[in-house]
C-alpha cells in the first residue's frame, strides 16, 4: 500500500525529501489474480538498490524521465481520458516521506501509475502479477473515496473543486490505500487529472456507459474459451434439468419455461424449478411472486425453497384474491411429498441490509491505513474496535442459521421455506451456505462457480445496487456477495481439506466484483444482462415498491394470511422453538464429535474463537500485519527444500555404493527463493522498518507449495462473459 501521513504531505518541507527514482521493493497496487484467469501473487522484495532524486532535480530531469517513460497498456475498447506528469507515489518509511517518480493516468477502465521502476522489475514472476489490471492500478469501480490534502488538512473530495489539493489520497474497495503528491506536477495537470479521477469514480452513471459494454464490443472477436472449462449457466431448460437429476429431485419438482423472453416476470430467469403439482398458471397469477421455487434437494428427498412477497394489495378484492393463491400454494406444498416444511422469514427474524452494511463500514476503517503511524496507533484498541463493528457477530449468525436449516432438512427430514421480501438477498446467502455444506460438488472449482452462477445470477442478486456500481444511491447498497465469500472463508479456513480450491481464490473472486470486464457482477437481474436495459425501473418494476427490512416478508395488511396460511398450520407440523434450538445443539455437538468427512456433510465451528479475521483479503495491504519470509506458505517451501536435499543425499549413498569410483560433482540444484513469500501469500510487501512487533499471525492456515498454488489459481475461470 502506498501511503505518506497525510500531516506530512500537505506542506512544504525545510528540508527537501530524497525521493526514490527506482524502488522495486515498493508495494500497495492490487498483486491479485485477474478476473481473466492468471496467478495470484506480488513482487519479491528485492535488494535495496535505489537511485535517489530530489524535489528540486524532478523538472531538470524531465527529458531523461521522457526517455525512460512507461507505455500504458489498453485494454479493447479502454480510451485515454486525462493524464498528468511528474506525479510522485508516496510510500512511508522510517517516518521520512519517499516516493516514485512517474505519470498519473485516468482511462473510461481505470487509474494508473506508471513510475519508472517498471523496466527494473525481473520478468520471473509474471505468473503471480494480475492479468488484467497492474500494481499500481485501480478501476474506477474500485475507488471508494477520494481524498485530497490541503496545508497538512485532509478533506473528502467530490463534485467541482475551487481549490485543488497537494496530494491526492484514493481509499479503494478492495482495502488499498495510494498516495500522490502533487506538488511538484504542472497547475493545469493537476486541476484535468483530479476534475477528470472525481468525475468518473464519484458521479452517478449510467448502465450504458460503463466500461464493459465498450471492451465486450472491442473484444468480440476475442478466442472462445473452451465450453468444457465453463461453469454451468442454468440459462436453458437441459442445466435445470441435470441439476434437478444431480440432486435426484426430479421426482417431486419439475423444470418450466412459463416465463421464457421474461415475459412473465423480469426478476425471475426464463427458467426455472417449482413444485411437480404446481399449476403454471398459478407462476404468472401475481408475476412469479408468492411462487415456492426449488434451490436444492437433499439426499433424503427433502427440499430447500425459496418465496418471494406478494405484491402490496390495493383493495379489499386483491386481498380476497390474495388469499385464495396464498391457500392454494399452501395446498401445494402440503400435500404428499410435501408433508412437512420448516418456514424462515429471513426478512423479519433475521438480519436486515442496513445492518450488514453498517458493521462492513466499520470493520473496514480497521483496514485502510495510511501509514504505519496510524497503523500502531490503533493497535492497543483494535480488538474492540473489531468487536464493536459486529462484522464478525454478523458471520457467525449466518453461519448458525445455514446450520439450523440443514439440521431441519438433514436430522428432521423436512423441507424447508426460505422467505424474503425479493428472495435475492439474504435468500441467496444462506440457500449457497446450506449447499456448500451439504453437497460436496459445490467445493469444487467447477461446482462453487456453478452454485454462484445458479443462486446469485439467476436468483436476481441486485450487484449493480449492492456494490453501487453506477454511483446513483448509497442506500441500497451492501456488502452481500463479499459476506458469503467471507462465510465461505470460514469454511476453507476451518476445512481445508474438504476444497477444491483455497483461501486465493475467494480473494481474488472478491476483487472481480469491481472489475468490469465481465458481465457476472454487473447487473441486478438475468433480464437486465440479457437485455442491457440501463434503468432500473425497466428491469426491475417490483422493486420500486419499498419496505423496511423490519416489517417482515408479508406486507402489514396481509399479515393475518401469513399467521392462518403459513404460520398456524406450520406450526402443527413442526417442534416449539426450543425443542429446535434442543435439536441444533445435538445435532451441532454429534458432528463435531465425529472424525469430519469431506466427502459428505462439513459443519463449521461457531464458537467465539473459531470465527476469524479473513487475514489475506483485509491484512494483505498492510505490511506491518505480515511476516516476510514467514507463515505457512514459506516453512512448506523450506520443508521442500530440505527433502530435495534429502533425496540428493540418498542419491550420492546409492551411487557410492554401487560403484568404487567416486561420483562425479553435481551442479547445485537451484535453492527456492522464499524472498517473496509471506505469512500472507500470495500478497506480499515490503516491510517497513520499525522497531515495533508485528502482530502475530502464526496461527493463520498453511496454504500448500507455493508453485502449487500458483498453477491451481491460475485455472480460474469466470462466470459470465458479456
Amino acid at each position: 500500500m502506498g501511503g505518506a501521513p497525510a500531516a506530512s504531505a500537505g506542506g512544504r518541507c525545510e528540508r527537501p525529501p530524497l525521493l526514490p527514482r527506482v524502488a522495486a521493493s515498493q508495494g500497495g497496487g492490487m498483486l491479485g489474480k485477474g478476473v481473466g484467469g492468471g496467478g495470484g501473487g506480488t513482487k519479491a522484495p528485492k535488494p535495496s538498490f535505489v537511485s535517489y532524486v530530489r524535489p528540486e532535480e524532478i523538472h531538470t530531469n524531465e527529458k531523461e524521465a521522457t526517455e525512460k517513460e512507461v507505455t500504458l497498456h489498453l485494454l479493447p475498447g479502454e480510451q485515454l481520458l486525462c493524464e498528468a506528469n511528474t506525479v510522485l507515489k508516496c510510500v512511508q518509511e522510517d517516518s521520512c516521506q519517499r516516493g516514485i517518480y512517474g505519470r498519473l493516468v485516468c482511462t473510461d477502465f481505470k487509474i494508473a501509475f506508471l513510475g519508472d521502476d517498471e523496466s527494473a522489475l525481473d520478468n520471473d514472476e509474471t505468473q503471480f502479477k494480475n492479468k488484467v489490471i497492474g500494481e499500481n492500478d485501480i478501476t474506477l469501480h474500485c475507488v471508494d473515496q477520494i481524498y485530497g490534502v490541503f496545508d497538512e488538512k485532509k478533506k473528502t473530495l467530490f463534485g467541482q473543486l475551487k481549490k485543488y489539493p497537494e496530494k491526492l489520497v484514493i481509499h479503494c474497495k478492495d482495502l488499498r490505500v495510494f498516495h500522490f503528491c502533487l506538488r511538484y506536477t504542472k497547475e493545469e495537470e493537476v486541476k484535468r487529472i483530479v476534475s477528470g479521477i472525481i468525475h468518473h469514480t464519484q458521479a452517478p452513471k449510467l448502465l450504458k456507459r460503463l466500461f464493459l459494454f465498450s471492451y465486450a464490443t472491442a473484444a468480440r472477436n476475442s478466442p472462445a474459451t473452451d465450453p468444457k472449462k465453463h461453469a454451468v449457466m442454468f440459462d436453458t431448460l437441459q442445466d435445470w434439468c441435470r441439476e434437478l437429476e444431480r440432486t435426484k429431485g426430479n421426482v417431486k419438482y419439475k423444470e418450466v419455461s412459463v416465463n421464457e423472453g421474461y415475459k412473465v416476470c423480469e426478476r425471475l430467469p426464463a427458467y426455472f424449478v417449482v413444485p411437480a403439482s404446481l399449476l403454471e398458471e398459478d407462476i404468472a397469477f401475481f408475476q412469479g411472486r408468492g411462487i415456492p421455487i426449488w434451490c436444492w434437494s437433499c439426499h433424503n428427498g427433502c427440499a430447500l425453497l425459496k418465496m418471494s412477497a406478494l405484491p402490496k394489495e390495493q383493495d379489499d378484492g386483491l386481498l380476497q384474491i390474495q388469499k385464495n393463491f396464498l391457500d392454494r400454494i399452501y395446498k401445494t406444498i402440503h400435500r404428499p411429498p410435501y408433508e412437512t416444511a420448516k418456514t424462515e422469514d429471513l426478512s423479519s427474524n433475521f438480519l436486515s441490509l442496513q445492518e450488514i452494511q453498517m458493521a462492513y463500514s466499520k470493520f473496514k476503517q480497521l483496514f485502510l491505513i495510511d501509514n504505519s503511524t496510524e497503523f500502531w496507533d490503533t493497535d492497543i484498541k483494535w480488538f474492540s474496535l473489531l468487536e464493536s463493528s459486529s462484522w464478525l457477530d454478523i458471520i457467525r449468525r449466518c453461519l448458525k442459521k445455514a446450520v439450523e436449516i440443514i439440521e431441519c432438512l438433514e436430522a428432521q427430514n423436512m423441507n424447508v421455506l426460505l422467505l424474503e421480501d425479493n428472495a435475492s438477498d439474504l435468500c441467496c446467502l444462506i440457500s449457497s451456505l446450506v449447499q456448500v455444506m451439504m453437497d460436496p460438488h459445490c467445493r469444487t472449482i467447477f461446482g462453487f462457480q456453478s452454485l454462484v452462477q445458479k443462486e446469485w445470477i439467476m436468483g436476481g442478486h441486485c450487484f449493480l445496487d449492492r456494490c453501487n456500481h453506477l454511483r446513483q444511491s448509497d442506500k441500497e447498497e451492501a456488502p452481500m456477495f463479499l459476506l458469503f465469500l467471507d462465510c465461505v472463508w470460514q469454511l476453507v479456513h476451518q476445512h481445508p481439506p474438504a476444497f477444491e480450491f483455497t483461501e486465493t481464490y475467494l480473494t481474488v473472486l472478491s476483487d472481480s466484483l469491481y472489475i468490469p470486464i465481465f458481465s457476472t457482477f454487473f447487473f441486478n437481474s438475468p433480464h437486465q444482462k440479457d437485455m442491457n436495459v440501463h434503468q432500473r425501473q425497466l428491469s426491475l418494476p417490483l422493486t420500486q415498491s419499498k419496505s423496511s427490512p423490519k416489517r417482515g416478508f408479508f406486507r402489514e395488511e396481509t399479515d393475518h394470511l401469513i399467521k392462518n396460511l403459513l404460520g398456524k398450520r406450520i406450526s402443527k407440523l413442526i417442534n416449539s422453538s426450543e425443542e429446535l434450538q434442543d435439536g441444533f445443539r445435538e445435532f451441532y455437538d454429534s458432528w463435531h464429535s465425529r472424525p469430519p468427512s469431506y466427502q459428505g456433510l462439513l459443519l463449521p465451528h461457531l464458537e467465539g474463537p473459531e470465527i476469524k479475521v479473513w487475514a489475506q483479503r483485509y491484512l494483505r495491504w498492510i505490511p506491518e500485519a505480515q511476516i516476510l519470509g514467514g507463515g505457512g506458505v514459506a516453512t512448506m517451501s523450506k520443508l521442500l527444500e530440505m527433502m530435495e536435499e534429502v533425496q540428493r543425499l540418498q542419491e550420492k549413498i546409492e551411487a557410492r555404493h554401487h560403484s568404487q569410483e567416486a561420483p562425479q560433482a553435481e551442479a547445485a540444484s537451484p535453492q527456492r527463493t522464499s524472498g517473496r513469500l509471506s505469512s500472507l501469500f500470495p500478497f506480499a510487501l515490503l516491510q517497513r522498518h520499525s522497531s515495533k512487533p508485528v502482530l502475530p499471525t502464526s496461527g493463520w492456515k498453511a496454504l500448500g507449495d507455493e508453485d502449487d498454488l500458483a498453477k491451481r489459481e491460475d485455472e480460474f475461470v469466470d462466470l459470465g462473459d458479456v
